[in-house]
């Protein structure tokens, strides 16, 4: 069947592309539009010396994918010419390139980079499928990009330092640790290491450019060992280290949630049907809120409190601590503070608190240096929300490499290759 010659409008410009001119548009028996084009560029550097050279005929016929028109696939076919260097010693041939291909390539820049936008919150597979692709090809242009790790050259400053585990798969003990940074409210990637041990998190920052170190502000983390005594033998006792807020609360609320389970078994079992229902409301309280009541509240809760002097006792101390985060202090008053509320804890029977206490004057220093910018990892959360997503959008990843594309490309894919589209339109 002859191929259907079409007379479309088409531009170089339209199509994004330019040193070209449109010779002819055809359709082929598979419905796909091929675009003809010829080179306007008369200079062919030499690909040893990059002296341009003398003209030697055309190079073999190319067929590159490009954009998509209208649902179509589209192909560009091109002949480069061709040149001969003279002034190097082996007299080497070179075949043209122009802006928007490479030499050897089977894309156009503009696809590669079309590409990348559509893998952002999605899988290789589900792109493959849409741009009748195989999902090893897509996985070879994603590895063509080189992000399967951090180039510190596109870093100026890092800011906030990262750091905290994820479960390579659900309900596994096998862990690998996020990097991250956020600096002027761009959260970044730094690097995925396998597992938490001390010496592979010393061992990335310690591959951190100097330079690129003096950026740090401080550094977030939850209240874990490694990555604290990393920190400090890398990059110094100086630099503050930050227990995340929110991984503390969460300590002491996981310890009275403990003391109100026991208690409500104990209040089940000693009250009648009837006046153990009657508490619901106030039960319902004390899970939905951790320790902000208002007037109402108190009084639906005053029941609870009066049959459990414990569970009362523990929100009390709940509270203050809470109070005093939630307090603007300078870190010193705010070290004089947790120590009297430790020392409260201590004096107290709600015996609940004892562990967490000492965990709190275990980790006083990073505890109170929340206070000099009440910084939080709230954004390494976020950061660690999204790589869930992807693993179970991609139905786990172990490379980690190629766990680091994914999450390179859905937290700043957007701002590179939407950009370049946008240059490319114009």
């Amino acid at each position: 069947m002859p191929k259907k010659i079409l007379d479309l409008n088409l531009t170089p410009d339209l199509l994004g592309l330019e040193n070209i001119k449109i010779d002819q548009i055809y359709q082929a028996n598979d419905g796909s539009l091929h675009v003809c084009v010829s080179s306007i560029e008369k200079t062919v550097r030499c690909r040893q010396c990059n002296a341009p050279t003398s003209p030697y005929g055309q190079g073999r016929s190319l067929s590159l994918r490009h954009l998509p028109i209208l649902g179509r696939e589209v192909y560009i076919e091109i002949t480069p010419p061709k040149g001969l260097c003279k002034q190097c010693d082996d007299h080497t041939t070179t075949t043209q390139t122009l802006s928007w291909f490479e030499r050897n390539g089977h894309y156009t820049k503009p696809y590669k980079d079309y590409l990348m936008l559509q893998v952002i919150g999605s899988t290789l597979v589900d792109v493959a499928k849409k741009e009748n692709l195989s999902t090893g090809k897509l996985q070879r242009i994603l590895d063509s990009y080189q992000i399967d790790e951090v180039d510190w050259s596109t870093i100026k400053r890092i800011g906030l330092l990262g750091i905290d585990e994820i479960a390579k798969l659900k309900g596994q003990d096998d862990y690998m640790t996020l990097l991250t940074s956020r600096h002027l409210g761009i959260n970044r990637i730094l690097g995925v290491v396998d597992g938490k041990e001390k010496a592979t998190i010393k061992a990335f920052l310690a591959s951190i450019p100097q330079k690129k170190r003096k950026t740090i502000t401080a550094v977030c983390v939850d209240l874990c060992d490694n990555y604290i005594f990393a920190v400090k033998e890398v990059l110094g006792d100086k630099l503050p280290i930050i227990a995340d807020r929110f991984h503390v609360a969460k300590l002491y609320r996981k310890a009275i949630t403990e003391l109100r389970s026991s208690e409500l078994k104990r209040l089940k079992k000693l009250l009648s049907n009837e006046d153990y229902k009657a508490l619901r409301s106030a039960i319902k309280i004390l899970i939905s809120k951790h320790e902000c009541y208002t007037k109402e509240d108190k009084k639906i809760l005053a029941s609870l409190f009066k049959l459990s002097p414990a569970i009362k006792a523990a929100y009390r101390l709940a509270r203050e601590l809470t109070h005093i985060y939630n307090t603007h202090h300078r870190p010193k008053t705010a070290e004089k503070k947790i120590t009297a509320w430790v020392n409260k804890v201590k004096a107290s029977d709600v015996k609940c608190l004892s562990t967490f206490a000492k965990t709190l004057t275990c980790y006083q220093d990073s505890v109170c240096h929340y206070f000099m910018r009440r910084e939080t990892s709230g954004w390494v959360e976020g950061i660690n929300n999204k790589v869930k997503v992807i693993k179970r959008r991609c139905y786990g990843l172990t490379n980690l490499k190629h766990f680091f594309q994914r999450i390179f490309l859905d937290l700043q894919g957007y701002d590179i290759f939407l950009k370049k589209q946008q240059v490319n339109c114009v």
